[in-house]
């Protein structure tokens, strides 16, 4: 009995061990978000679809049913920056930052609730800031601010 719960408890703490070390470990596109990307996007945002720039050039028609590529850091990161600044995570948030109102992509992040909250804490912790801003001011929105585009850390 002594020697299981012994067992037990170097098991438990190698467990620890491993998942604090885990956490600890910073989050980069190549190890964490593009294998999610892969996981839940690329079956509308992959590499067969139109660029940024393609897409907005697509009728209103079309776009509906096309989305834009984002399957690569460059592409995806273009919704983040520049130019479409903040719609990725105006697309993607759960309501938190739009007055409860998710953006329309949030229930693509995952199959549940759980995973689609683990996938976006992951998102915004990789992307070190979270801002629905566009580039220039939108009705009562401001444009981004160079210190929100600093705070933006989304390591390749």
């Amino acid at each position: 009995m002594l020697k299981t719960a012994k067992m037990l408890l170097v098991s438990t703490t190698a467990t620890v061990f491993t998942l604090s070390s885990a956490t600890a470990e910073e989050l980069t596109w190549r190890n964490d978000i593009e294998p999610m990307i892969a996981a839940n996007c690329v079956v509308c945002h992959g590499a067969d679809k139109p660029t940024y720039r393609e897409w907005r050039l697509l009728s209103d028609e079309e776009r509906a049913r096309v989305g834009p590529r984002m399957d690569t850091y460059d592409h995806f990161m273009s919704y983040v920056i520049w130019p479409a600044t903040g719609a990725m995570q105006r697309r993607l948030d759960d309501g938190t930052n739009r007055g409860g109102e998710p953006g329309n992509m949030f229930v693509y992040l995952g199959k549940t609730d759980e995973e689609r909250a683990e996938n976006l804490k992951m998102l915004s912790d990789w992307l070190g800031a979270w801002n629905l801003n566009r580039w220039t001011a939108r009705d009562d929105v401001p444009g981004i601010s160079k210190e929100q585009l600093e705070a933006i850390s989304a390591k390749f």
